[in-house]
C-alpha cells in the first residue's frame, strides 16, 4: 500500500480545513453589517500559517459562498485573487512569524485592499472607472486598515494558540 505524501491531506485536516472555511463565512457574514471590518483576514492569516498551501482550499470554499450569497458580480472576480494573494504573501513571510507581523500585513492589506479590488473595474470600464472606485473606496480602506490592524493585533495570539492546541502536530 502507498503511503500518503506529505503534502496529502488526512481527515482531520480536511475537517479543520473545513472548519476554518465556514468560520470565514459566518464571521463574514456576521460582521457584514460593520462597513469594512471583517476577520477573514486574520483567518486567512492563521490558516495560511497553520496548513500552508493548503490554505488555498478553505480560501477557495469562502470566495465560492460569497458568490453564491452576495451574488456573481464584478467586485466577485477580485476575490479569485485577493484572499490568494494574502495567502501568498503569508507564504512569503511565514518564517519571520510575530503577532507585531501579521498586524502590519493585516493593516496594509485592508489598506490597499479597495485597490487591489479595482482591476476588474479598470478593465471593463477604463481609466476612469478604476480610479474612481480607488477614490471613492478611500474611507473605507482606511477603516479596512485599522479594523484588520486592530482585530489582528487583539485576536491573533489566542486564536493561534487555540489552533496549535486543536490541531494535530
Amino acid at each position: 500500500m502507498k503511503r500518503p505524501t506529505r503534502s496529502a491531506i488526512d481527515l482531520r485536516e480536511l475537517t479543520a480545513l473545513a472548519v476554518l472555511a465556514a468560520l470565514m463565512i459566518a464571521l463574514q457574514v456576521a460582521l457584514a453589517f460593520l462597513p469594512n471590518i471583517e476577520l477573514v483576514t486574520l483567518l486567512v492569516i492563521l490558516t495560511t500559517l497553520h496548513f500552508g498551501k493548503k490554505a488555498f482550499l478553505p480560501i477557495a470554499v469562502f470566495v465560492l459562498a460569497e458568490g453564491l450569497i452576495y451574488g456573481f458580480h464584478i467586485w466577485w472576480i477580485s476575490y479569485l485573487y485577493v484572499w490568494p494573494i494574502l495567502a501568498l504573501l503569508v507564504l512569503a513571510l511565514r518564517s519571520r512569524s510575530h503577532p507585531a507581523l501579521w498586524a502590519v500585513l493585516a493593516g496594509f492589506f485592508g489598506l490597499f485592499f479597495g485597490t487591489l479590488c479595482a482591476i476588474p473595474y479598470f478593465i471593463t470600464g477604463g481609466w476612469g472607472a478604476g480610479f474612481g472606485y480607488i477614490l471613492s473606496g478611500i474611507p473605507f480602506d482606511i477603516l479596512h486598515c485599522v479594523g484588520n490592524t486592530v482585530s489582528t493585533a487583539l485576536l491573533f495570539y489566542p486564536m493561534d494558540l487555540a489552533l496549535k492546541k486543536l490541531l494535530p502536530k
